[in-house]
């Protein structure tokens, strides 16, 4: 590769990671006046918001929006353009927010046009030019040659911690024992007849998960809770691993080894459900030779999933495959240390701070091998903060950490990885850099005044107060 195939790019703010977090970190940046690039190195920005997965952790338990600004801006988009469903009780621990996904492709792409958000997809970064704790540049691979990008604030929504640690950031990796959260690929059916699912659900609701929580069961009984579930009128139940259906069939080898099946609705006129159920456990995603040959496998557990369905379970009869994700789901990697650590009672105990720029809900979470899980759900159904050091990297002054790379132990990791929570830190983070590239705080992260950075978030629609 030859000097004229390289090139040199300044900007205000680098949002590396074009996730949930990245996309909200980069919308609220370039809101705040920054000139900003977004960059991936996937072709298509959004992340998890494309699978079809619903957004957890948009609400807490009891049904109270905790999300606001960048993130419901997506969702109004979203609406706008047709695609917007809205937010669901699945009646076991958690509110989400579903949305049909291709939509949603088209929601990120408007909004990050209307704000003049810089894109570099197709683009992988290699290096980070950094000295005393400062990076400078980042240097990106594409097929344009390399492209050396300049800026005063850098925010790593990489999910994987990836300029933090090229910058000489300390991480945590997984499990204490080595072991990694399963890896999963989501997929769509569609032709799902929603009604007969829910009168199943109503005959037979041993095979479902139900009323998990106090919050959420009330002091039903699981047939009360269904028909609770049959009154909501949506596809949204989760199939449990250890009830009789799934527990024999994967008994009998007719099913993957799984903790449960998510069916969650993505598009009433397609009559369209997205699933969550695939998995292969304890690979570390950092290796690029394991993470591919994970497709595979997940391939053929899709596969044998829509045979289960079509086969098993009443309102999929004629059901059809539709569609699958666009990358493999990652759930967990590297842990970035920061200046403080989300712990598991600040999840646990709904934990508030006088620092927290953002708010979590969901349970504690964390998928094991095989038919595994831990699940732990949030005191009184309420919602927890994120403090602002946890997006601190320990050591660097001008990166800014969003997404599921956060400062957090293990199992409150479990919890603050889902998408709501990383919305959350985008928009937190994003506006922090924007000012910090503007002189603010004298352009240092550790110096942020956090309390200006609230009140600044919360009249951008950020929620970060009144709710349980």
């Amino acid at each position: 590769m030859t000097s004229s195939q390289s090139r040199e790019v300044a900007a205000d703010v680098v949002v590396i990671g074009a996730g949930a977090a990245g996309v909200c970190a980069a919308i609220a940046a370039a809101k705040a006046g920054a000139r900003t690039v977004l960059v991936d190195a996937g072709p298509m920005p959004g992340g998890e918001l494309l699978t079809g997965m619903a957004v957890d952790g948009a609400l807490n338990a009891r049904g109270e929006w905790i999300l606001g600004g960048v993130g419901r801006e997506l969702f109004d988009e979203c609406e706008r353009l047709g695609g917007y469903i809205g937010p669901l009780n699945d009646w076991r621990l958690i509110w989400y927010v579903c949305f049909d996904p291709e939509v949603m492709k088209l929601a990120v792409a408007r909004l990050l046009d209307k704000y003049g958000v810089s894109l570099l997809l197709h683009s992988m970064m290699y290096e980070a030019q950094s000295h005393d704790g400062r990076v400078q540049a980042v240097r990106l691979l594409n097929k344009s040659g390399t492209v050396r990008v300049t800026a005063p604030c850098f925010v790593d929504a990489s999910g994987d911690g990836d300029l933090a640690v090229l910058a000489g950031a300390g991480f945590d990796l997984g499990g204490p024992g080595g072991e990694f959260q399963p890896l999963s690929m989501m997929f769509r059916m569609s032709g799902v007849d929603t009604d007969a699912l829910l009168d199943y659900l109503c005959c037979a609701p041993e095979n479902f998960a139900l009323g998990e929580s106090d919050a959420i069961r009330g002091g039903r009984s699981d047939a009360q809770i269904a028909q609770e579930v049959r009154r909501q009128g949506q596809p949204t139940v989760f199939i449990k691993g250890d009830g009789p259906l799934l527990a024999q069939a994967i008994e009998r080898g007719a099913m993957y080894p799984t903790a449960l099946i998510m069916i969650q609705p993505t598009s009433a006129s397609r009559r369209e459900v997205c699933l969550n159920s695939t998995r292969v456990a304890n690979v570390n995603a950092l290796e690029t030779g394991a993470l591919s040959a994970v497709l595979g496998p997940l391939a053929g557990q899709i596969e044998m999933g829509v045979d289960f369905m079509r086969g098993n379970v009443p309102g999929f009869e004629s059901a059809v495959f539709s569609g699958m994700a666009p990358r493999i789901g990652i759930r967990e990697t590297r842990r970035i240390h920061g200046e403080e650590t989300l712990s598991e009672q600040d999840v646990l105990q709904a934990g508030k701070s006088d620092r927290g720029i953002g708010k979590g809900s969901h349970h504690v979470d964390i998928h094991q091998a095989g038919a595994g899980q831990v699940r732990i759900p949030v005191r009184d159904g309420g919602s927890y903060d994120v403090p602002w050091g946890c997006l601190v990297p320990r050591g660097l002054s001008n990166v800014i950490l969003a997404g599921r790379c956060i400062s957090a132990d293990r199992a409150a990791h479990g919890s603050v990885r889902v998408m709501g929570p990383c919305m959350a830190m985008g928009q937190a983070a994003g506006t922090a850099a924007a000012l910090l590239a503007g002189g603010d705080w004298a352009g240092d992260v550790r110096r942020v005044d956090v309390a200006q950075l609230r009140s600044r978030l919360s009249g951008d629609g950020a929620i970060l107060a009144g709710t349980h």
